[in-house]
């Protein structure tokens, strides 16, 4: 029996959605034989009735406000809760957690000073795929595809090489919170100020018009590509936590070659970028078919109609299978 931690919650747009993970993991932890506290960045260790009632939370059509993400920040001391028994005594602590707080390398750095095993990818891997602009240049270094891209302000000129549509976002942040699609230069001021809400630095990005995939990573292994067919113009929170808005598709149909391609494409993301354990790599299409990829994700959701676990159920993985293998990787460290 393993003694594990379970970090969760957060004080980010996605702490709903961590939430979510977090009911179904502990589940199947348990099921597994471990012995599972449920830590809430917020609030520190839970009881059960406390446990119980956080995580039956559903996942809201939008994110927190941020009235509600300032006042559980003030609540939060993460060196401290580093240090609580319950954190110290735990063999592993499985990380749910999503956005630049759970996923941008600050809760690594402070789990790894305090010797504490934890799943996933350390501080420089996390921090390098959390920014967007780092992880652009790493690609670009690697020669590897990605969209062309530009950091807020631009030159009128540079903006106009990049085309309509364009696609702005905050350059740390995920689940699409304050990104938007410019379809005409008069969105654009309106654009950038939503992404200022969520971050200080703004990436924008040639829009690619063709299908969107996703690939799971699991140790040095690519899973199924997925294809990702939202009713929305692109896959943007409402998608992804909205019953019915998405069709995931698992594994997708595209030519073998195709799917060879992104494999080997999300594979070496995973590698570039320092990553461990596992992940899940975002590509899309360009106009003429090419893969570019748009971005990795350290901290993958985790419920079980989640994209890694569907990736990893379409060769055969279960999701128990998948939390005890990422529960293996990070104790064989």
């Amino acid at each position: 029996m393993t003694r594990i931690a379970l970090l969760t919650g957060g004080s980010t747009p996605e702490r709903d959605v961590a939430l979510a993970g977090a009911a179904q993991v502990v589940q199947t932890l348990r099921a597994l034989g471990h012995d599972v506290t449920v830590v809430d960045t917020a609030s520190g260790p839970l009881s059960l009735a406390a446990e119980e009632a956080l995580l039956a939370q559903a996942v809201r059509r939008d994110p927190p406000t941020a009235a509600e993400l300032a006042g559980l920040a003030a609540q939060e001391n993460l060196p401290a809760l580093v240090s609580s028994p319950e954190m110290k005594s735990a063999d592993l602590v499985f990380l749910v957690l999503h956005g630049l707080q759970g996923e941008g390398g600050a809760v690594q750095a402070l789990l790894d000073l305090g010797r504490l095993r934890y799943t996933g990818s350390g501080p420089l891997g996390s921090a390098m795929a959390m920014d967007k602009e780092v992880s652009k240049r790493q690609l670009e270094a690697a020669h590897l595809p990605t969209a062309d891209w530009g950091m807020w302000p631009l030159p009128p000129a540079a903006v106009a090489a990049l085309g309509l549509p364009l696609i702005v976002k905050p350059s740390n942040g995920g689940s699409t919170v304050g990104l938007s699609v410019v379809h005409a230069a008069a969105e654009l001021e309106a654009a950038v100020a939503l992404a200022l809400e969520s971050d200080r630095d703004v990436m924008l990005e040639r829009f690619l018009p063709g299908r969107e995939f996703t690939v799971g990573i699991l140790g040095a292994e690519a899973l199924a590509v997925g294809e990702i067919v939202p009713q929305h113009e692109i896959f943007d929170y409402e998608c992804k936590y909205t019953p019915g808005l998405t069709r995931e598709i698992f594994p997708a149909v595209i030519p073998d070659e195709l799917a060879r391609e992104m494999r080997a494409l999300a594979l070496a993301t995973h590698r570039v970028l320092k990553l461990r354990d596992f992940s899940r790599i975002d590509i899309r299409l360009d106009s003429a078919g090419e893969p570019y990829v748009l971005e990795a994700n350290t901290l993958p959701g985790m419920t079980g109609t989640s994209l890694l676990p569907q990736s990893a159920a379409a060769v055969g993985i279960s999701f128990s299978e998948l939390c005890a293998e990422i529960c293996r990787l990070a104790l064989a460290r």
